[in-house]
């Protein structure tokens, strides 16, 4: 394969296009400004004591899973362990545990809304009958949106009667769906829902796509693992694989100028080192692409893609704590969501997402150690001063630790190791303007056919990551991933 291919990012998107193309045999640069892997799913060291910076829950590892086909193709098996309890998740009124089973799952809800059984059963129903049916579509792995009349052909050559079945619910919200089986107004069940789609969708049964929220829900039945060392290991068996298949990776290089010189692209990085491709991957978070690229290519950029680098996404607050879990009860399960402080909803440390190493996983603490990776959702104008940021910082944390105190007695005396991880922080870590995370809330108007495509608008220039369709997590980045290295390979791959 004679193409010279630059990526740009070495988070999930962009290691899954660059070793990709290197197995099938291109010419691949990968620089990342970072000293580690991953991005948003890589890891740093204090002490003994290793923390995954966001990503925790290995998702997309069961046979025909999008990473299970990737790692299968590069020949780069990981170390997994199924969760048949997916995670807890408590409540001001209940807790509640997300069976990997889809039938126990829907009996465990039904024990807790027994006057709602009949709809609870048909609501589930009809998401894991949706779910099925979508997944169909997941082999082929069509782009979404197409954008050129071989991506449309494909489309519709993956489209089998069955299909015909999901345009009902092409304009709908899942909150359409909840009237429908008469739960709109069960608010425990639906907080619960929306403590799940929040993490996964970034925004809340009202307005999420209901085709993308009956995935979300389904999919951790479909497979859900507890990754020994971290969610990292993606991305350090995918950099492994990239060397391997003759690919450059360098990292510490920071790429501040992005130019079309003839057919060619030329790259600058921050050391003023240059680097010529045919063809370019972005993985960087889009908001950066007015420091890249001159305006008059800027210009030339998609009409989605110019609006989205216009707007603003969820920051987070991120706490990375070590605890000595003998001063315990006993030791944290691996995964949990906490929803205690109803009054600030699914932001602000009111909702937040917890995940602990297990006990014996000595490739993230030394014995009798857990490390946890807490995370919750804040507005980014919270932080927009000096005097605001200290304090949001130390208000979110408290009320996180306060939070966690109520589920698990002496957590704050078992805390060895603990510090933050702001939005500045993530905007020096991940290179994210303002720490925005997770990619854009998935509603009606910014997802399926009204998303972000993977083809910029320029020649042999590609996005992928969070803010491409179809958006946040491991599975949503790797995806774009695929469909730029596709573009550029002209092969299926996978």
């Amino acid at each position: 394969m004679d193409k010279n291919v630059l990526v740009v990012g070495a988070g999930i998107g962009g290691l899954t296009a660059a070793s990709l193309l290197a197995k099938h045999g291109a010419n691949v640069t990968l620089l990342e400004s970072s000293s580690e892997l991953g991005g948003c799913a890589g890891k740093f060291k204090r002490h003994n004591y290793v923390f995954p910076v966001g990503a925790t829950l290995g998702m997309g590892l069961e046979e025909g899973g999008i990473h299970e086909r990737v790692f299968r193709f590069l020949q780069k098996p990981l170390s997994i362990e199924p969760l048949e309890c997916v995670m807890q998740m408590v409540h001001p009124h209940d807790t509640f545990t997300f069976y990997k089973d889809r039938a126990q799952h829907v009996h465990h809800m039904v024990q807790h809304f027994p006057q709602f059984t009949a709809g609870i059963k048909s609501f589930y129903h009809e998401i894991y009958q949706t779910a099925r049916i979508v997944r169909t579509l997941m082999d082929r792995l069509p782009v979404l949106p197409p954008t050129t009349a071989k991506e449309w052909l494909y489309l519709l050559g993956s489209l089998q009667p069955k299909h015909i079945r999901l345009l009902p619910y092409f304009n709908q919200t899942l909150d359409k769906r909840l009237r429908v089986h008469g739960l709109q107004d069960v608010q425990e069940f639906r907080q619960m829902i929306d403590g799940l789609l929040i993490d996964s969708m970034q925004t809340g049964s009202e307005d999420v796509s209901y085709l993308l929220a009956a995935v979300a829900l389904d999919i951790y039945h479909e497979g859900a693992y507890y990754v020994p060392g971290g969610v990292y290991q993606f991305a350090e068996r995918m950099g492994e694989s990239l060397v391997e298949n003759g690919g450059i990776l360098r990292k510490r290089r920071t790429v501040s100028m992005l130019e079309r010189i003839n057919d060619m692209w030329l790259a600058t990085d921050h050391r003023g080192n240059t680097y010529e491709a045919t063809h370019v991957i972005l993985n960087v978070p889009i908001h950066q692409l007015p420091n890249i690229l001159s305006p008059n290519l800027l210009i030339q950029l998609m009409k989605p893609l110019r609006e989205g680098i216009t707007t603003p996404t969820w920051t987070t607050l991120t706490l990375y704590i070590a605890v000595d879990w003998r001063k315990l009860q006993s030791p944290l399960p691996s995964f949990r969501q906490i929803s205690l402080d109803s009054a600030q909803g699914l932001a602000e440390g009111g909702h937040f997402f917890m995940s602990a190493s297990k006990p014996e996983d000595i490739l993230r603490a030394p014995d009798g150690i857990q490390t946890i990776t807490i995370s919750t959702h804040s507005e980014a104008h919270r932080w927009d001063t000096k005097e605001k940021y200290d304090a949001v910082r130390d208000e979110l944390s408290e009320r996180m630790v306060q939070s966690i105190e109520k589920v698990v007695p002496h957590f704050r005396e078992s805390i060895v190791h603990f510090e933050t991880g702001a939005p500045k922080g993530w905007e020096r870590f991940t290179g994210r303007p303002n720490g925005h995370v997770g990619g854009f809330p998935q509603t009606l108007k910014s997802s399926l056919f009204n998303a972000i495509s993977h083809r910029s608008g320029l020649p042999n220039f590609y996005v992928c990551g969070d803010h491409i369709f179809p958006g946040g997590g491991t599975i949503g980045s790797a995806t774009s991933g695929i469909h730029a290295a596709r573009s550029i390979s002209g092969e299926r791959l996978i």
